[in-house]
């Protein structure tokens, strides 16, 4: 007989309390935050038109796979690392579990590392404290790090039900904040010279690199889908609302962080993408105390979702391990990561690095699950063969290697389109790497039925 590997149970509809305001939130405040802006900041570099034009295009593709991602919890309850059990199997799905654990945990610590900027920054105005980037400012930004470690702690104390309060309350600062910088950022600078301006030659981005660091910032999103959206009562809300919540954070708060960089670059007559973090921005556009107050709001709200996501990756890897301590034990983790830009020379070389390993290793991760959900499996999964030793996901040994080899040749050819120019300059290379990907594993997934 067929032995259970880790009981899991599917949110039954009756539990189910998230509604369409609930996902619109949910996924505006995730997006509605200080790494979007820093994003935003980072593509200024390839100018506006073509900045813009790279947002929108990935922010599109990136967000149609998030809902079928949420469409997948919504379906079977299940979360998001759950759900990789069929496509690379009950042990192959520690694969997938890790990079999201590994990704979500360093999301965290990037949006707290950014936060603890503008605590440094408060600390200077209010108590004469050194800001970070300053001869002794690494004592604000460390104070910093630990008073957002205890707010995100307090955030997800409770599980989903305090993450559903905290998008509630967050997403109203942030739709305030946002308009009050926009009025500002165009009390400074027409919007006919931010269009105009162009970086020096050596800070220049190609449109490929634009859409590749956009791709690595918005996939994330998508292995973390279904963690919210099995909490859902109606199709509409776990993905229709994703999708639209996904992108009017992504555009809003991206292009914010856009336009108020390249305004702040042509005020100054300098543009350097490392200043490119909404607290230097706003210092420099004069917005005060309450602007870094809110950056720090953002913050909660946008890493409740990233632990979130943390958390139940590792308890798909462990378990017996329950949601909320793994929340506690994530959350600490992220605290200890959050110095690792520290030991960069620049947070900006941090985040690259960081943005790099993500596209590489998330994009095929995708490809391989959604190819198998909707053109193998047909949309139907059996949820009682997800924790059954030897059954119908258990493959060999318990990994599919036809998965895993997919993912791993997605990887080599994402290595590979980083050196074709015409490639990586033009459309960039992860979303290419996925398409070959899925080609890849549905052939070989198609022959092994056929056998």
């Amino acid at each position: 007989m067929a032995k259970d590997t880790g009981k899991i149970h599917p949110v039954p509809q009756n539990e189910r309390q998230m509604g369409n305001w609930d996902m619109l939130a949910t996924w505006i405040g995730a997006n509605a935050n200080n790494g979007t802006w820093y994003i935003g900041g980072v593509i200024a570099a390839a100018g506006m038109l073509t900045a813009s034009t790279a947002l929108i295009a990935a922010g599109v593709i990136s967000y149609i796979l998030l809902a079928f991602a949420s469409y997948m919890g919504y379906r079977t309850g299940l979360p998001a690392m759950a759900l990789t059990r069929p496509s690379f199997g009950l042990r192959g799905s520690f694969i997938p579990s890790i990079i999201n654990l590994v990704q979500f945990i360093g999301w965290a610590a990037a949006n707290t590392f950014i936060a603890a900027i503008s605590i440094s920054v408060i600390f200077k105005d209010l108590l004469g404290w050194p800001a970070y980037g300053t001869p002794g400012g690494n004592r604000g930004l460390i104070v910093g790090i630990f008073i957002m470690s205890l707010l995100h702690l307090g955030s997800i104390s409770l599980g989903e039900r305090s993450v559903r309060m905290i998008e509630r309350v967050g997403i109203v600062l942030v739709m305030l904040f946002v308009i009050w910088e926009s009025i500002v950022v165009f009390r400074h600078v027409s919007l006919s010279a931010i269009m105009a301006w162009r970086p020096s030659g050596h800070f220049q981005m190609t449109s490929g690199s634009a859409i590749d660091v956009l791709a690595a910032f918005n996939l994330a999103w998508v292995t973390a889908a279904a963690d919210f959206s099995r909490f859902t009562k109606k199709k509409h809300a776990a993905t229709t609302f994703s999708f639209l919540g996904a992108n009017i954070g992504l555009l809003w708060f991206a292009l914010i962080g856009l336009v108020a960089t390249i305004a702040t670059a042509i005020e100054s007559g300098a543009y350097n993408p490392n200043d490119s973090d909404p607290s230097t921005i706003a210092t420099k556009l004069g917005l005060g105390i309450v602007a870094l107050l809110d950056i720090v709001i953002t913050s909660t709200t946008a890493n409740a979702v990233n632990l979130m996501a943390a958390g139940s990756a590792l308890t798909n890897m462990f378990h017996r391990l329950k949601l909320t301590p793994a929340l506690w034990l994530v959350t600490l983790i992220a605290t200890c990561v959050s110095f690792v830009p520290l030991f960069f020379s620049t947070f900006l070389n941090a985040f690259i690095a960081f943005l790099d390993m993500i596209g590489m290793f998330l994009g095929p991760e995708i490809a391989v699950f959604l190819v198998d959900y909707v053109f193998i499996r047909r949309k139907q999964y059996d949820t009682n063969e997800f924790s059954r030793k030897h059954g119908a996901y258990w493959y060999t040994a318990g990994f599919n290697w036809r998965a895993i080899v997919s993912w791993a040749f997605g990887i080599a050819i994402y290595f590979g389109l980083k050196r074709v120019s015409f490639i990586a300059d033009t459309v960039g290379a992860t979303f290419v790497a996925m398409a070959l990907t899925a080609v890849l594993y549905y052939l070989l997934a198609r022959r092994n039925q056929e056998i």
